[in-house]
């Protein structure tokens, strides 16, 4: 297949598109900059690279023979809450110009577009579903949700093959830190694991909803073989699966891998209101029902994740 990453020079695109090239498909790697082919892939020759502003021209990185487009490029929570127009513009309305791209080169493609549990915010039920109302607390949340909406009315058009997949907070995440509010659930297993200091803003019986870098990446290829029927035409959300983890887990999972001297290298710090007001709206725990009937798949352990970061520092 022919197959297009927005924000491929991202953590995500660049571990799906070393995935992708392995199975031999091929790729058009996009991003504000121009990313790189990553380096450990199979087949280099099957990817050509793009730098290109979505907002200003995204026509530009169409085609007529596109048979995928993920969509992952974003400004993520924390940025999109300090920079208001930046947020809008890269969030909400580079998409929207991509998708009337889209609607004029190569209508019918298979739209795989990244969303985000931030669409949701207090007051939740214990155990939020597709069906729940999404209240998202902060920019970021409310970009999404804008743009889920508009996604699910080009799908049922017949404009589009969308799937809309609410993604965990992913962890652990390698390279630097970013601009996610969620960032230091990375970062309290990341750096440590690495002798380096980094910085914890919750209390120990803080719940994150979480899932693998390994699993995310599963179930982003098992959307490659989803029927177009497999969900009604204007409801395309799926939250995909993840399990629920404290603080206290996930440093019990770092001090079994890296032992006692990585877990003193982790620093409380109080957060800003603003984060902190964010961070306690996001919901704990899902309903993944949906999920699992159409195949995808979960985590075992959130220590298994902090083994695999380990293995991969390793290699």
């Amino acid at each position: 297949m022919k197959i297009l990453i927005t924000g491929a020079g991202g953590f995500v695109g660049q571990l799906l598109a070393e995935h992708l090239l392995n199975d031999n498909h091929t790729l058009v790697l996009v991003d504000i900059f121009e990313p790189a082919v990553p380096a450990q892939a199979q087949n280099k020759q099957n990817a050509t690279c793009h730098k290109a502003d979505l907002y200003e021209d995204a026509q530009s990185v169409l085609s007529k023979d596109l048979d995928v487009i993920y969509v992952f490029h974003g400004i993520m929570s924390a940025g999109s809450e300090a920079d208001f127009d930046l947020g809008y513009r890269v969030n909400l309305h580079s998409t929207l110009r991509l998708l009337e791209g889209v609607r004029a080169t190569c209508p019918g493609v298979r739209w795989i577009y990244a969303s985000s549990t931030a669409i949701y915010g207090q007051p939740l039920p214990e155990m939020p579903s597709e069906a729940t109302v999404p209240t998202p607390q902060g920019s970021y949340g409310t970009q999404k949700v804008m743009l889920e909406y508009a996604i699910n009315d080009y799908n049922r058009r017949g404009l589009i093959n969308a799937f809309i997949f609410r993604f965990p907070t992913i962890s652990v995440r390698p390279g630097k830190p970013t601009q996610a509010a969620s960032s230091w659930m990375s970062g309290i297993i990341r750096e440590p694991l690495q002798g380096k200091e980094s910085i914890l803003p919750c209390d120990d019986d803080f719940k994150a909803w979480l899932c693998s870098p390994k699993t995310l990446i599963k179930n982003l290829i098992i959307a490659l073989s989803l029927e177009k029927d497999c969900m009604e035409p204007h409801i395309r959300q799926v939250n995909l699966p993840g399990i629920m983890s404290t603080v206290k887990e996930m440093l019990d999972a770092l001090r079994e891998v890296g032992g006692e001297e990585a877990v003193k290298l982790v620093k409380r710090e109080k957060p800003s209101q603003e984060i902190k007001a964010m961070l306690d709206s996001w919901p704990i725990c899902f309903d993944v029902s949906k999920a699992l009937k159409l195949g995808f798949v979960a985590d075992d352990s959130f220590k298994t994740a902090v083994e695999d970061f380990k293995a991969s520092l390793e290699k």
